[in-house]
Parts: structure tokens; C-alpha cells; sequence
């Protein structure tokens, strides 16, 4: 992982719950811009998974990434009738993992 400030980490937020009402999955971190929102502390691992979203962002442009991942989701969610599947299989979910 590349020695960065960027994205800014906020721990221990409500951000995550309160999405989680309005998503198809439990939401435990979510990374908008520069910041990462996270329900608890983070780990390394959680750290460079939101840092790889960072830098898809980074490379396609902000809104430009999530339009892409936003018809990722719903692809696999008509294909597969699963939101947590379709979250699973989407390409930057796996490229982040």
C-alpha cells in the first residue's frame, strides 16, 4: 500500500448504519471521495480495500465509478435476484478483495 494521507479514515461513524437502512447489504465501510466512513476501527486489510476503491475512483473519475458500480450491482441483481451476491460479484468489489 502506498504511503498516502489520502483517503481519510473516519472511524467509529454512524455514516455506515444509517445507509445500511437504504441498502441491500449490511454496510460496514463506505469510501465517497476522499473519506472513508467505517462503523468501527479499521484494519490493515479494511484500510487497503477502501484505498483500492480510492484509487478506482481516483482512476475513472468519482462520479464516473460509481455510475459504473451502481449498473455493475444492478446487473448482477437482475441476473442473480441477490443483492449480496450481485455486491460480491461485482468487478471492483473483486478487485478490491
Amino acid at each position: 500500500m502506498r504511503k498516502s494521507k489520502l483517503p481519510i479514515f473516519i472511524e467509529d461513524s454512524k455514516v455506515p448504519k444509517y445507509l445500511s437502512y437504504i441498502a441491500p447489504i449490511d454496510i460496514y465501510a463506505i469510501n465517497v471521495g476522499l473519506w472513508v466512513w467505517c462503523r468501527y476501527k479499521m484494519n490493515v486489510r479494511q484500510k487497503q480495500h477502501e484505498t483500492i476503491h480510492f484509487q478506482q475512483q481516483l482512476e475513472l473519475g468519482f462520479l464516473f465509478f460509481f455510475f459504473l458500480y451502481l449498473l455493475f450491482w444492478l446487473i448482477g441483481f437482475i441476473k442473480w435476484r441477490n443483492g449480496v451476491f450481485s455486491y460480491r460479484m461485482n468487478p471492483f468489489e473483486r478487485e478490491a478483495y
